[in-house]
């Protein structure tokens, strides 16, 4: 084989359930050419981040995952739709799906109602079909990891309370929301990194705070309330745990807008622009006695528009 016999337009990633290297009967320009098959590390722990600092000092790692905490006085109808698209959006194969919802109690029987009425509007379908939600796994061992994850939390106490959930054909798997999830099943601690919604009900907030705090990932939590007091007793040691608090509205990315990282073992370093920008940047000052007269030569410089640099004609 030359490399004018490799059609570049047919190359692509070959998924798998583990690191192989593969010997094929392939010669490159007379040397021996291996394919190597891309890991399947969906649901897998994070490894420690001290072990892969030695590729790259610069590295940036995000590895999920997020949580969502609701209270009785939530707005049911804002945190169905939110939870809806942060858990299943992109088949909740994203770092910031919500992984785990944690609701209050008193109001989980109606979420659930909500949430698998809504869940069931949703489109099943190809990527190319119009409106579909509902997508198949790209990964050809995905379905049985899911399968095991829905039987391992039934066995111990769960159950799916969506009609068809954790159905599937091929390597399509429809989205199972499971309750009630507790410590000791897969899902309480393990990122699904799929359709799977693992619901967890509480009664105090020290419950939900104690799941976010024990957790080896802390990139993101969202917190449903109306409750200004709730809110605030929340936000003040989630922001200990996790890199961003979202209020009312699901977990998600932005390093364009907002820095972008996590704790523990979700990430490490930061994805920002502003970051990115300072960091390719050599800053330069000016520097004065202080004294009547620096202060007059400095304001009749800037007001006069005498120098680019010195000017005060800038947004923080």
């Amino acid at each position: 084989m030359t490399e004018a016999d490799i059609d570049l337009d047919a190359l692509g990633p070959v998924p798998g359930l583990e690191l192989d290297v593969t010997s094929v009967d392939m010669e490159f320009d007379g040397a021996p050419l291996e394919a190597l098959e891309q890991p399947d590390t969906s649901g897998v722990e994070a490894a420690p981040v001290e072990g892969l600092l030695d590729v790259a000092d610069d590295l940036d790692l995000q590895l999920g995952a997020t949580d969502v905490t609701f209270d009785s006085d939530a707005d049911l109808d804002l945190a169905v739709r939110e939870c809806l698209l942060g858990s299943l959006s992109f088949n909740g194969q994203r770092c910031t799906a919500l992984k785990m919802l944690i609701v209050h109690r008193s109001i989980v029987e109606a979420f659930l109602q909500r949430f698998t009425e809504e869940l069931a509007k949703l489109k099943v379908g190809m990527p190319w079909d119009m409106d579909v939600s509902i997508t198949p796994l790209p990964e050809l061992g995905k379905v049985s990891h899911m399968t095991k994850m829905v039987e391992d939390a039934k066995s111990k106490g769960a159950r799916v309370v969506n009609e068809g959930g954790g159905t599937f054909d091929g390597t399509l798997f429809y989205p199972a929301v499971v309750y009630p999830v507790s410590e000791g099943m897969l899902l309480y601690r393990e990122e699904q990194f799929g359709p799977i919604v693992p619901v967890m009900p509480f009664e105090d907030t020290d419950t939900a705070l104690d799941y976010v705090i024990t957790s080896e990932h802390g990139q993101q939590v969202s917190i449903f309330s109306q409750d200004p007091e709730i809110v605030g007793r929340l936000v003040d040691p989630l922001v200990n745990q996790v890199c961003r608090v979202n209020i009312n509205c699901q977990c998600q990315r932005g390093p364009d807008v907002f820095p972008f990282t996590g704790r523990k073992d979700s990430a490490e370093g930061t994805l920002s622009v502003n970051d990115a920008l300072r960091s390719f940047s050599i800053r330069s000052m000016i520097a004065a006695k202080q004294g009547d007269s620096s202060k007059r030569l400095l304001e009749d410089i800037v007001n006069a528009h005498k120098s680019n640099f010195i000017n005060t004609g800038f947004i923080l």
